[in-house]
């Protein structure tokens, strides 16, 4: 009887060398025809379960190619286990492009962190803030275990909760040496576990706020500066055991209007104050100077697209641009309708003069389907006389339509009035017609990003898990931006609270697009090295080294 390929540990080795031997022989072929070659050759001659495994496996990622199955199953399947294998033996490490500082610490750091919180001085009032958060559960953290549960997302929970969340880690970083000992924690957790020599850490410049929700016990007793020298500490402490690890201070400004400091009288009074503080700083700790040269904008977009939006933080923007900061921004993320999406991320380009748009879905999901989409949940709503509720992602999207004189038409989708089949035709032809104007002002966008170079970083599991505007990890455009020459960058978001990691992103993407993204072009795009010849010498003597 032959051994079981699942659970073997001798056979997941033996797996993971041919698979390794075989991209370095491809060259990085995308993965399908890469899994087609591996099924067919040589190597596997008289070996018929690895045969049968890398069959069944490719078959399921076919499936999942058109809608069927589960790309996270792929992930942790044998086969998925060794492509992890073969991203994370890489020489070259990787670069985190985006993760925040509060969804990249494990529970086994916060949990002790906590703990000393809790039993405190200010304890009661940090219970009952966890208990607004978490509910019943902050009464039951006895363990690492309930940190760990507390701290990751739901897979029915989306972006607003995710927001809600992340209040534990901010409960715990309110000194010094709190960020010190994170940014550390974060560094040898990257490097060691997933291959990271790179991290752009995102983080809340000011955690002070008007919302009761977001306020922090203690929060008022951390300055800007400790927050932002502790991290620089901790990261630096790290690099100095590990020359060959670097890094990003990247601070976030939270974009809603209400979150400011209240002992100024407005956002903009509060944003250009900190503005003024960072460049200080830069003048008085000069060390900093190589780390801290960009900012970036957090929050939660969707009501913020319009041009009166952005200026409050414009004029703050423009000065530490002309100090030579790069201005980053998370947009294009969440959003009520497409279109407005896409406005925020025009706004955005053309209002702060971002360089890089972090997220960016709305340039990336087509119009044409995404629209008929909505087209066909409306009918179908309308078949079964339900109505489209108006304040709904679907009665949003329908009510920015250009409808004219056939607003009747939309009132009994609203109502629940079945439609006649000349009133089905007017809905069509309306929503052709928007599709086709969203589109046009979605490319020119675009083509405005690649024009200036500019870099979006793609989130593929924050995206999927927060969003719905991408159903799977075959729907993320990715691939497409590739495609279309956009500049990209790789990240995480939140790894911990995501429940991933980074080679886990790259897994995703590998099998999110078997067919036409090289892994070549990945590895390219992960280490942020262009000497193509130089990664396949690379990929030659990580096969070398298999004999060796």
């Amino acid at each position: 009887m032959q051994k079981s390929v699942v659970g073997s540990q001798d056979l997941q080795e033996r797996l993971t060398q041919e698979l390794i031997s075989l991209i370095a022989e491809t060259n990085g072929l995308p993965l399908m025809p890469t899994l087609e070659i591996f099924q067919n050759s040589r190597r596997l001659k008289g070996h018929t379960d690895l045969q049968q495994m890398i069959a069944a496996f490719r078959q399921k990622l076919i499936l999942c190619q058109r809608g069927v199955g589960d790309i996270q199953s792929l992930a942790d399947h044998p086969v998925g286990q060794s492509l992890y294998r073969f991203f994370k033996a890489f020489p070259l490490p990787f670069r985190e492009e985006h993760t925040h500082l509060t969804g990249a610490l494990q529970a086994s750091f916060l949990y002790p962190l906590l703990k000393k919180r809790l039993d405190g001085p200010e304890g009661p009032l940090c219970l009952d803030k966890l208990r607004a958060v978490y509910g019943d559960e902050a009464d039951q953290l006895k363990t690492v275990d309930d940190v760990e549960r507390m701290l990751t997302l739901r897979d029915s929970e989306r972006f607003e909760r995710y927001l809600q969340v992340l209040y534990l880690p901010k409960l715990v970083l309110i000194d010094r040496e709190a960020h010190r000992a994170a940014a550390y924690h974060m560094a040898r957790t990257m490097m060691e576990q997933h291959n990271v020599g790179f991290i752009r850490i995102k983080f809340t410049y000011s955690r002070l706020t008007t919302d009761p929700k977001e306020q922090i016990p203690g929060a008022e007793n951390l300055t800007n500066e400790e927050g932002l020298l502790g991290l620089y500490e901790g990261f630096r402490a790290f690099q100095k055991e590990v020359p060959q690890f670097q890094f990003a201070l990247s601070p976030c400004f939270r974009k809603e209007p209400g979150f400011y400091d209240q002992r100024f009288a407005t956002k903009k009074l509060h944003f250009q104050a900190q503005v003024d503080e960072i460049i200080d700083i830069l003048d008085r700790y000069p060390e900093l100077v190589p780390y801290l040269q960009e900012v970036d904008t957090v929050g939660d977009e969707r009501s913020l697209y319009r041009k009166e939006h952005f200026a409050e933080m414009q004029q703050g923007l423009r000065k530490l641009a002309s100090r030579g900061f790069s201005i980053r921004s998370h947009h294009g993320e969440t959003f009520h309708t497409l279109k407005r999406g896409i406005q925020a991320v025009d706004n955005a380009m053309n209002i702060w003069r971002i360089d890089t748009l972090e997220h960016g879905l709305a340039l990336g999901i087509n119009p044409n389907s995404y629209y008929h989409i909505m087209l066909e949940q409306a009918l179908d709503l309308n078949d079964q006389k339900l109505s489209v509720h108006p304040q709904s992602t679907l009665g949003r999207e329908l009510d920015e339509m250009q409808w004219t004189e056939h607003r009747g038409v939309l009132d009994k989708l609203y109502q629940g009035v079945p439609l006649s089949p000349q009133e089905i035709n007017r809905f069509v032809k309306v929503k052709f017609h928007h599709a086709r104007e969203v589109e046009h002002y979605q490319h020119d966008v675009l083509n405005r990003v690649l024009d200036k170079s500019m870099t979006v970083t793609a989130l593929p599991t924050s995206n999927q898990k927060l969003t719905t505007v991408v159903p799977g990890f075959k729907d993320h455009p990715f691939s497409w931006w590739e495609k279309k020459g956009v500049d990209l960058g790789v990240g995480t978001d939140n790894y911990v609270t995501l429940g991933t990691n980074y080679i886990r992103e790259l897994v995703l993407l590998a099998l999110a697009e078997p067919e036409d993204l090289k892994i070549t072009k990945l590895l390219m795009v992960a280490t942020g090295e262009n000497r193509r010849p130089y990664l396949s010498h690379l990929l030659w003597e990580m096969r070398k080294n298999l004999a060796e």
